[in-house]
């Protein structure tokens, strides 16, 4: 699943109606979650915080852009923050399953529309930009809302895509791709905001003067200051008092948390504190976090604990809440902080308990039906592996497998959390077709746009299908893998894993076929019928190998 956020700041952070209304336009576009709105009078800006899929993402910033450009009169705007427009900027950030390179060609596809549909001058910047000093926003909006008109003349400033005019209530807006920021505090059990800024001086990018030995800053034969960098690049960070929590912290902004992540600054804060005498009390999460980032934090504290990092999701985001004393200051809400979790659907199927899923399954509803049931044998498949091998790591006898079983540990989760994606997705497809299907057929060009629709809605229902037979191929292979070194106690838990993912298998091959009629492309029925019938022929033959050697030796 691909998750873009977007975070578009609007120049008015006053008047709530208004701010409401751009909210409205934004959370009015289906597939976009609005997770946060922040206000600031003194600044008059307010910072608006949304996620969803790329198509929804892109749209939604369009329709709030528009919005804004219909409410908010730059000519009459005054604020402390520097600004340019009535949409100042709006970034784009890859949260899951997408690169930065895409959310760029999400940029210029909205500053694109932006300058020709609203005639809003669109500059791009950071990742997106198109000249090197562009890179840098604020060299794009030095001058602020004042200089356009100049800016306007001026070949050099000629913006990325609208027109090179004056636009005197809307302005310029500045659009690009960034890196998620990741707002982290770390605890500490002083009050002292000198030694918490010491700390940070330490560990932040731009580091601390460098002076001699009687404390005077140095200066190089130009007469400038001399810095010595810090620990850490792609970090900010301050020291602070806050009289709410009776303590200090160390403020700190991690602006590519992939190349420095929290928990190995947090280590790092860890082993200096203890050397000037200071405690680390816990840390805390201003804001999101991906889920990706959570999950490094807590497989590099269960490495560390020589524990297997094959186990649940959920029990991999215990141990970095934990180990990191997220909770130091209050419960840590996983539901709230960790974006995948916040936007996800709660009505999904994977929700369910056994017996409501049962319940709804012998229903008369048609969805879900085998297809997710299909994909619910490849999800046990998996657990079931996952399982095997977590009693082989760190078992006594099996010394030369606790490597491969961790290894084989994880695969196993991996497999679970993709076939339960699947379960929802296979159901939503059959809804789509019925959707298509229910499209009005009046006029010809009506009755084209329904054939297509149901065309393309059976094409996802098949290929949904296919995922789960290519994930049940995978199944397969892994309990092979741990049926040959797993724990001999747990080989019979070994073969059924074999044999449901065979299940599986049938069970997806079967909803692929049985909607193949309804198919009018001929290349992609052989392309598909051909590939399907190859994997479950495989899978098959593999599935009885497994089933019959664990017969054998238990």
């Amino acid at each position: 699943m691909k998750i873009v956020e977007c975070v578009p700041n609007f120049s008015e952070g006053r008047d709530q109606k208004l701010l409401d209304k751009i909210a409205a336009a934004i959370s009015a576009v289906k597939g976009v979650t609005l997770l946060d709105v922040d206000p600031g009078a003194d600044t008059n800006r307010t910072v608006f915080t949304f996620v969803g899929d790329p198509v929804s993402v892109v749209e939604s910033a369009f329709q709030g852009i528009k919005k804004a450009s219909e409410l908010i009169d730059m000519s009459k705007h005054k604020g402390a923050h520097p600004r340019m427009g009535a949409t100042d900027v709006c970034p784009f950030v890859p949260v899951a399953g997408i690169t930065m390179e895409e959310c760029v060609e999400l940029a210029k596809k909205l500053g694109i529309r932006v300058g020709d549909e609203l005639g809003i001058p669109i500059y791009l910047y950071e990742n997106a930009a198109t000249k090197p000093e562009w890179r840098n926003l604020a060299e794009v909006r030095k001058g602020e809302y004042e200089a356009l008109p100049k800016k306007m003349k001026d070949p050099y400033w000629k913006p990325d895509f609208g027109p090179q005019k004056f636009n005197k209530t809307s302005g310029a807006t500045a659009v690009s791709a960034r890196e998620f920021l990741i707002a982290y505090n770390i605890n500490l059990n002083t009050r002292d905001k000198k030694k918490a800024h010491d700390l940070a001086l330490d560990i932040r990018e731009k580091g601390r003067f460098k002076r001699d030995k009687n404390r005077k800053i140095l200066k190089d034969k130009d007469g400038n200051k001399i810095k010595t960098p810090g620990i850490f690049t792609h970090c900010k960070a301050v020291g602070w008092y806050i009289d709410e929590y009776k303590r200090a912290q160390i403020s700190i902004n991690l602006t590519n948390y992939k190349i420095t992540p929290p928990h190995l600054v947090l280590e790092k804060v860890r082993e200096l504190a203890i050397e000037k005498g200071i405690q680390v009390t816990g840390s805390e999460l201003v804001g999101l976090i991906p889920k990706q980032a959570i999950l490094d934090a807590g497989k590099f504290y269960l490495n560390k604990l020589g524990e297997s990092i094959g186990i649940p999701e959920s029990m991999i985001i215990d141990t970095a809440i934990q180990s990191m004393g997220l909770d130091d200051l209050g419960s840590f809400a996983t539901n709230e902080k960790i974006i995948e979790y916040a936007i996800r659907k709660k009505d999904n199927l994977v929700n369910l308990n056994l017996t409501d899923f049962a319940d709804e399954l012998s229903s008369d509803s048609p969805a879900p039906g085998g297809g997710s049931v299909a994909a619910l044998c490849s999800a046990l498949s998996g657990a079931l592996s996952a399982m095997v091998a977590n009693l082989t790591f760190g078992k006594k006898g099996y010394e030369d497998f606790w490597k491969e079983s961790n290894q084989l540990a994880e695969e196993g989760q991996k497999i679970k959390l993709e076939s339960l994606i699947a379960i929802d997705k296979d159901t939503e497809a059959f809804y789509s077709m019925m959707a298509a299907a229910r499209l009005p057929k009046k006029t010809n060009e009506e009755k084209k746009i329904r054939v297509e629709s149901i065309e393309n809605a059976t094409k996802e229902a098949i290929l949904i299908p296919l995922e789960t037979l290519k994930i049940a191929r995978d199944a397969v292979e892994l309990a092979k893998k741990i049926a040959r070194i797993g724990n001999k106690n747990a080989l019979s838990d070994a073969g059924v894993a074999a044999i449901i993912a065979n299940a599986a298998a049938k069970g997806a091959y079967l909803n692929i076929k049985i909607n193949m009629p309804g198919i009018k492309d001929e290349n992609f029925k052989f392309n598909v019928m051909t590939k399907a019938e190859e994997t479950l022929n495989w899978i098959n033959t593999l599935a009885l190998q497994i089933e019959k050697d664990v017969k054998g030796r238990v």
